[in-house]
């Protein structure tokens, strides 16, 4: 294949195992499907390297499809010679396949095409040929006079218009024009007069004249931001030295030809209306492409570490859904999910019902056991919080944490939030969800727009199909790592299943529903619209557990069972046996066999082997289970209680350019300037780390991190 070598060479492995992967994908493969089931094919390449490839052969065709359209369209012209289109069809880059495009692109009325209308595209040529034995200004201009063209002056200027078009169009002036100002031009910022910024949100870029080059992506998009409100004009200074040496190596004035003068002219009104601004926003459009690239990135990787946050099974947990004037929204839910009690408390201003609240709670707590509270973390959080602490203060096993809420009032008014509690008002089903994302953050949180969960930066200024796209693809690589149980989860969840998609979804549900539970991954295929491709692509990803076969809670693939069934035989133990057992027989295998010669004995891949050897030791094992607990509290700080150096453990909320956010128990999360973490440290949200205060500034709200042990 012609993308093959391209792509092999920016991933540094072989054209074949590309070659190979772009086939499979071809064919309809889901990329968690190929990452997982098919290591003997690809060589091995992880998720990250096949979704490279994914993405880059969508860029690679796209970028065909679009050469193809401006050859025909400069072929129909009658100006495509063979340099130019070799040089087309040598171009790797949409940027510079558009430069080439520019001379022949058809444009709407300009001043160059209205003079080349007049004629005058003949003088125009004179003037570029600058002959040092031409004729003086009017004897030359004299042949293009008439009805259009009505004085010597008049054809000059038409003939500068279209010189300076020529100029500016230039494929190669614009390409080295605009990879000097990529690297050395200046952009200035300068607050607007009548731009209100009232809480000097942008205070630091009110008057910042910055090299672009040294420019960071947080920086792009907070000056892109407060330039769409209104509050800053930005310009770009490009040196004149770049773009005069970009013109001269290709358009330069003979001293010793009197049309010298007009093509100076020519020149810099070419540079000063046409190129320069079109430069300056092809430079602003990188520095934002590459900002959002970065933005979507940092969102993406907060995003794969919440999802990933490990689960508090078997508690009954109360979620509240804190509020001022509305209320406290209380939901109970059992070690399933399932609601047990709602209601609404006032423990807070403006209603101050605190004996009344506390009555309320501790009549839940004891009649359901509870042992949990989930306190969301929006408005008047800190207030709820403290009203928890004192509540559960002389109280035996019970303890509260803080939950990321975002997106929770976006569940409760979502046609699912409606299908999976009817009966519910809108306004309590938000304290549901906070509850169930303790128990299992990813089956709750799929069930939500990933925009809308809230650990990116600046997420609603970036390329919003980019971004979704992106998010959707960490979605589906958690739900298919860790792996669903097919027989207790949503749809939602169901959904991002390699191979199944919402309706299929829905179907699963269904089926689920009115023919019980599955007792093996075949019967998937008894649901109307699963055919044998999407259960090739699904069952691995599927769990059952305490089915008719123990494999099927495992992430072996069904194609693999003869593979599994016959490792279980010469190890002399069975699927079902103690964990213990089955580790130490896999072991003892293992050291009789290589994992090489036994994969040769039993026709398969010793990559697929390897993975079977794991998931017979710890079959369907939760990757999440490694990770550490969130943090739970009984007491509660305030900002008062803090004083530098002191030490305290605190959850990361966000991971941003400039640091984190910890949440160290009290109102406003504290900032752990990445000065302060160290080289080499990878900070995820969800990281319960060790740190020191540095400062307290308690009348702007906050607080200033450092790394401690």
């Amino acid at each position: 294949m012609k993308y093959t070598t391209h792509i092999a060479a920016a991933l540094n492995v072989k054209a074949q195992q590309v070659a190979e992967t772009i086939a499979m994908l071809d064919e309809g493969n889901t990329i968690p499907f190929i990452a997982r089931y098919r290591k003997e094919v690809t060589g091995g390449l992880d998720e990250e390297q096949i979704r490279y490839i994914a993405e880059e052969l969508a860029r690679l065709r796209a970028l065909d499809d679009r050469r193809e359209t401006i050859l025909n369209t400069i072929e129909e012209q009658g100006k495509l010679t063979p340099e130019l289109e070799k040089r087309i069809h040598a171009t790797q880059s949409r940027t510079e396949l558009e430069d080439l495009y520019q001379p022949y692109k058809p444009k709407r009325r300009t001043r160059a095409s209205i003079a080349r209308k007049k004629g005058l595209e003949d003088l125009a040529q004179i003037l570029l040929k600058q002959d040092p034995n031409g004729e003086n200004l009017t004897k030359a201009a004299a042949p293009f006079l008439g009805e259009e063209v009505h004085s010597a002056e008049e054809a000059w200027q038409g003939a500068r218009d279209i010189v300076a078009e020529t100029i500016s169009d230039h494929a190669q002036i614009r390409q080295t024009t605009r990879k000097k100002a990529l690297k050395y031009s200046v952009q200035e910022t300068v607050k607007k007069k009548k731009g209100e910024d009232p809480r000097q949100v942008y205070k630091s870029y009110y008057d910042l004249k910055t090299r672009v080059d040294r420019l960071r992506p947080h920086q792009i998009l907070a000056i892109n931001r407060a330039e769409e409100e209104g509050i800053l004009k930005v310009t770009l200074d490009i040196p004149e030295r770049d773009w005069r040496q970009a013109i001269s190596a290709h358009f330069r004035g003979n001293p010793s030809s009197p049309y010298a003068s007009q093509l100076e002219e020519a020149i810099d009104d070419a540079a000063n209306r046409l190129l320069l601004p079109a430069i300056e926003r092809d430079v602003r459009r990188v520095l934002t492409d590459k900002a959002e690239d970065h933005a979507i990135q940092v969102f993406a990787k907060n995003l794969r570490a919440l999802l990933l946050q490990p689960p508090l099974a078997d508690h009954t947990i109360m979620g509240l859904d804190p509020g001022y004037r509305t209320g406290c929204k209380v939901a109970v839910v059992d070690a399933t999910g399932k609601s047990l009690a709602t209601g609404t408390i006032y423990p807070v201003p403006p209603r101050n019902q605190v004996e009344a609240a506390k009555k309320t709670l501790v009549k839940l707590i004891q009649k359901y056991n509870v042992s949990l509270i989930a306190i969301g973390n929006g408005t008047a959080s800190r207030e709820t919080e403290q009203f928890v602490a004192d509540l559960i203060a002389d109280m035996e096993n019970i303890h509260y944490l803080i939950v990321n809420e975002a997106g929770a009032s976006v569940y409760s008014a979502s046609k699912l939030a409606r299908q999976e509690l009817p009966d519910m008002d809108v306004s309590l089903r938000g304290a549901v969800s906070i509850a169930r994302r303790i128990q299992d953050p990813l089956a709750e949180l799929v069930k939500i727009d990933p925009q809308s969960i809230g650990v990116g930066l600046y997420q609603h200024d970036v390329n919003q199909a980019k971004l979704t796209q992106k998010l959707d693809d960490v979605v589906e690589s958690v739900v298919n790592n860790v792996g669903v149980d097919i027989n207790t989860a949503s749809p939602a969840l169901l959904s991002r299943v390699a191979g199944i998609g919402p309706t299929l979804a829905n179907r699963i549900v269904a089926y689920r529903d009115a023919h019980g539970p599955f007792s093996n991954r075949d019967a998937l295929l008894n649901v109307p619209g699963v055919g044998p491709k999407t259960f090739q692509q699904a069952a691995g990803f599927l769990r059952i557990r305490g089915g008719d076969n123990p494999l099927d809670a495992s992430a072996i693939h069904p194609e693999s069972y003869p593979v599994a069934q016959a490792v279980l035989a010469q190890a002399d133990i069975q699927a079902d046996d103690a964990p213990q057992a089955k580790e130490q027989a896999l072991m003892r295998l293992s050291r009789e066999k290589s994992a090489e010669n036994l994969a040769q004995e039993l026709h398969t891949g010793t990559p697929t082997l390897i993975d079977i050897f794991k998931q017979l030791a710890r079959p369907g094992r939760d990757p999440r289970e490694d990770l550490p607990k969130p943090i739970l509290r009984s007491d509660v700080l305030s900002m008062s209680d803090l004083v530098n150096g002191m030490e305290l453990k605190g959850t990361v909320r966000n991971v941003v350019d400039f640091g984190a956010f910890v949440d160290v128990g009290v109102k406003q999360d504290g900032l752990l300037h990445r000065s302060q973490i160290p080289a080499g440290t990878d900070l995820k949200v969800g990281n319960v780390i060790h740190v020191k205060i540095l400062s307290v500034e308690k009348e702007r709200g906050r607080i200033s991190l450092g790394w401690t042990k």
